[in-house]
Order: structure tokens, then C-alpha cells, then sequence
């Protein structure tokens, strides 16, 4: 049997399909023939198949690099219901099952392990990680490799370095969403050949793009409240910060629009609990913070309405491909209000804490740990002098520091205070480098909203295609009515 015929093999037995979807067949053929490789495939077109395929036609542990802790636990129980010896090793474990996994590495009872790329900053890691032969080594959301991509993270620009640690072992790196500058800074860091890369296509000619001009939150509610009536089937509404969903939601309940809602600040329970109402509806709409979408398969979705003006040009596209999946025509409409760009600025701000404000939200917790416990958030904003309560640049600080291990969640106490941060993550040239790229991501978003031609065509050309005008966004449709 050729290697074709077993990757067909597997797909069939595993996972209960006949064909490949897309770019699938091209890249496993690659990696199989020892090639390392770079796809960029679309939201929802299976980009997990490509590194659990190849696990079951190869000796040693896929070590899948992902910068999504919140579904690391889903991946594990899909590996395993597809047979895998699956794990994944992150900051939300405790202390006991972090030892326990660690144990479990070095005795080799993986094959397939999830983990986020701090992790090779931990000895314990490390020695148990030397205990195995890493056959595979999947860089899932690979555009944080590049400073250039739209969430750049430092510990992904070392993953060349570790890639080469490990004995250079085949590579595979993966993302939705990166632009020529992008994937050109992911072949150079990983070593990748361009002859080697096989990018999907950006093209859903089934979404339709418009921009709808808005002044104020009443407008926003009004149009939601439209578009709601105009376009039957599921719905997403998108916002940018949670105060803002939770003032939407209050006003649609009070004219009596039933809809669903997902965001952070909810229960994990209660999350999937909202996610899985929403998967299994004809009708819902959900209104949702960007993190809503990331592994939900839901094909018939038939509109995305972005309350707020989203960071980027990649965010953007990334979120409304989560409609239309189906082929059939789906709406993709942008409530765009000149101050969300003054208020994204803001934003920007506010989830990148500078290096010196991070420290210092450690040793605050640290030193005054009783305070803490007892007021949690507002006796760090207190002491750190800011009151303004859309500032979240305290719960950001915290977010990283559970990241990097420097504090442990704990059931009784909020936190454990385990070691002040490394140096290395408190670099102010990242920072800085962070900033001004999140800044420019914005002022391409803006461009977009404003542009007078085509909007897929931009698109297309941003992600380095060419393509025809669309003539089913609103701006070609525009331009053949004033042609009429």
C-alpha cells in the first residue's frame, strides 16, 4: 500500500470521511514524504486532521504547540475518541496533575501532546519532554511566530530555536490567517522551503461584506434589531468589550428579543453550556466576545453583525467565516462608528500592559497577598492608582502571569504567587513593537471600512490574491445601482 492509500486509509477509518477537504491531501503527502510545511487553510476547513493524521502513521509523540489554553481540554477528547493517547499539559492544570503529566511524558504515554509554547521554559518539561522522540512537532496559530502577524507572541518567535533543540524534527506549522510578509517570517524561523507551503484560498464568494455606517449605541441596537428580522437562520453578533454586550443585551431583552449570550467573565460551565444551546438552534443569536467561534462547527450560521469595529483585518475575516460554511449565502454586516477607532486605541492599551505595570501587579498580589484575596481586582487598581473600570489592564496583567506560571489559580485563595516573572518576557522593545503593530492592524481595518471599492477585492489582495470584484458586497452593489 503507497502512502496515498494509507493516508486514505486513516482518514476513513478515524475519521469517517471519504475525501480530503482543500489543502489537506497536498500537505500530508508532504509531511509523510519528511517535508516540513506551511499551510494557511480557513477557519473550519480542519486544520486538527492535518497533525492527528499523521500520528497514527508514525512512531514517537506529536507535540502540538497551541496558544489556546480554553480548548486544549475539547482537542484532548477528540484525540482520544479518534484512539490517540492524548494530553496537553498547560497553566490551568494544578500542581498534582501538572506533576502527574510530567510523569506521564517521561514514561512515554503520549503519543499526542498539547501544550502552549511557555512551556518550554520549565525544566520539568524539558527533562520529560528528552524522554521521547518528537516525531512530529505542529505549530498550531502560527502567525504568532511573526511580529508582523496580528497576535504576535514572543515565546512562538522562539520555536525555531527550540525546533532545533529537539533534534529538528519534522515540522508542521498552521494558521487561519497570514499574509505574504507573514508566511514568509514563519519559513524563516521554522526552515521551511516556500516549494513547501500550500495556502487555501481566502475566496467565499457565499459572504457578503457591508459596512454600515452608525452614530452612537442606540443606532447599533436599532440596526441589530433589523438585520435580526431581515435575515432568518443563526446569528452572531460580535463586540469588542463585555460592558458593551451586556448593554445591548439588557436593551434587546427590554423589547423582548431572545437571544443568547458568551463572554470571559462567564463560567467555563457555562460557556459550553451556551455554546453547545447555540450549535444545536435553527434560530439563536448569540451575542459574543471574539473567543466565542474558536472550535465551534456550526455550518448554517447566516449572518455576523460586528457591533464594534474589530482590531484587524485577520480578526475580521477570521470571525465572519464562521458563517456561510453551508455554501449558501451568508451576511456579514460592520456597525461602523467613527469613535470605536478612538475606543479600540483605548483597547490596545488596555490589554497590552507595559512590562513595569506587569511586575508590579506581581509583587502587589505577592506582598499583600491577605488584601488581595479578600478585594481581588480593585485593590490592585487601587493601589496602582486608576479607577477607570473599562481599563482591564489588571485582569490582562493576571492573565499572563497564570501563563507564565508565575501565579497559580487556586479554589480557596484567587491566587498563588509562585515566582516573579522572567526578564525575558518583561522586554520593553516587544512592547513597544507590540503596540505599534496592533496600532497599524487598526488603521487597516479603518481603510477597509472607508474604502469605495470592492471589499473582497481588498481583501483578496491583502492576503496577497488577486480576484475579481465580488458584485455581492455592498459597495459593488452600490456602484450597480448608480450604474442602473
Amino acid at each position: 500500500m503507497d502512502m496515498n492509500d494509507k493516508l486514505h486509509a486513516v482518514l476513513r477509518e478515524k475519521f469517517g470521511f471519504d475525501e480530503f477537504r482543500g489543502v489537506q491531501e497536498s500537505l500530508l503527502e508532504s509531511l509523510m514524504a519528511g517535508e516540513s510545511s506551511l499551510s494557511v487553510m480557513s477557519t473550519g476547513t480542519g486544520k486538527s486532521l492535518c497533525y492527528q493524521l499523521p500520528t497514527f502513521l508514525m512512531d514517537g509523540l506529536t507535540l502540538v504547540v497551541s496558544p489556546l489554553i480554553a480548548l486544549m481540554q475539547d482537542q484532548k477528547k477528540a484525540a482520544k475518541q479518534l484512539g490517540l493517547k492524548a494530553g496537553f499539559i498547560n497553566s490551568s492544570l494544578s500542581s498534582a496533575d501538572r506533576k502527574k503529566a510530567y510523569q506521564d511524558l517521561a514514561d512515554n504515554k503520549y503519543n499526542f501532546l498539547l501544550v502552549t509554547p511557555e512551556r518550554f521554559r520549565k525544566t520539568p518539561f524539558l527533562q520529560a519532554l528528552q524522554k521521547n522522540k518528537v516525531s512530529l512537532l505542529a505549530i498550531d496559530e502560527a502567525h504568532c511566530i511573526s511580529q508582523w502577524g496580528h497576535d504576535f507572541r514572543p515565546d512562538y518567535s522562539r520555536l525555531g530555536e527550540i525546533k532545533k533543540e529537539l533534534g529538528d524534527p519534522l515540522t508542521v506549522a498552521l494558521t487561519a490567517t497570514a499574509t505574504p510578509k507573514v508566511q514568509n517570517d514563519i519559513r524563516d524561523q521554522l526552515d521551511i522551503k516556500e516549494s513547501a507551503s500550500f495556502i487555501d484560498k481566502v475566496q467565499r464568494p457565499e459572504l457578503h461584506l457591508n459596512v454600515d455606517d452608525v452614530f452612537g449605541l442606540d443606532e447599533k441596537i436599532q440596526k441589530i434589531v433589523m438585520y435580526n428580522h431581515a435575515y432568518q437562520g443563526p446569528s452572531i453578533v460580535y463586540f469588542a468589550l463585555v460592558s458593551t454586550l451586556e448593554k445591548v443585551s439588557y436593551e434587546l431583552r427590554k423589547l423582548g428579543m431572545e437571544h443568547l449570550v458568551y463572554h470571559g467573565q462567564m463560567s467555563p460551565d457555562r460557556r459550553k453550556k451556551v455554546q453547545n444551546e447555540f450549535i444545536s438552534s435553527d434560530d439563536k443569536m448569540i451575542l459574543a466576545t471574539p473567543a466565542f467561534g474558536l472550535g465551534v462547527n456550526k455550518a448554517n450560521i447566516r449572518k455576523v453583525i460586528h457591533a464594534e469595529v474589530p482590531g484587524s483585518l485577520e480578526a475580521y475575516f477570521q470571525e465572519v467565516g464562521r458563517a456561510g460554511r453551508d455554501g449558501e449565502p451568508a451576511q456579514c454586516i460592520l456597525l461602523f462608528d467613527k469613535d470605536d477607532i478612538s475606543i479600540h486605541m483605548d483597547f490596545i492599551k488596555w490589554s497590552s500592559p507595559d512590562p513595569h505595570f506587569i511586575k508590579s501587579v506581581y509583587h502587589l498580589i505577592n506582598d499583600n497577598e491577605l488584601q488581595y484575596q479578600q478585594q481581588g481586582a480593585d485593590y490592585l487598581r487601587e493601589k496602582l492608582n486608576f479607577y477607570n473600570r473599562k481599563d482591564f489592564r489588571v485582569e490582562t496583567a493576571i492573565r499572563l502571569l497564570e501563563r507564565w506560571d508565575c501565579l497559580l489559580p487556586d479554589k480557596v485563595k484567587k491566587h498563588i504567587p509562585i515566582q516573579p516573572p522572567d526578564e525575558e518576557y518583561l522586554s520593553e522593545d516587544h512592547h513597544k513593537m507590540k503596540i505599534k503593530s496592533l496600532n497599524e492592524k487598526l488603521l487597516q481595518m479603518y481603510q477597509w471600512c472607508e474604502v469605495d471599492s470592492c471589499r473582497s477585492q481588498m481583501i483578496h489582495n491583502y492576503f496577497g490574491e488577486s480576484t475579481d470584484v465580488c458584485n455581492t458586497c455592498d459597495v459593488c452593489l452600490q456602484g450597480e445601482g448608480n450604474n442602473e
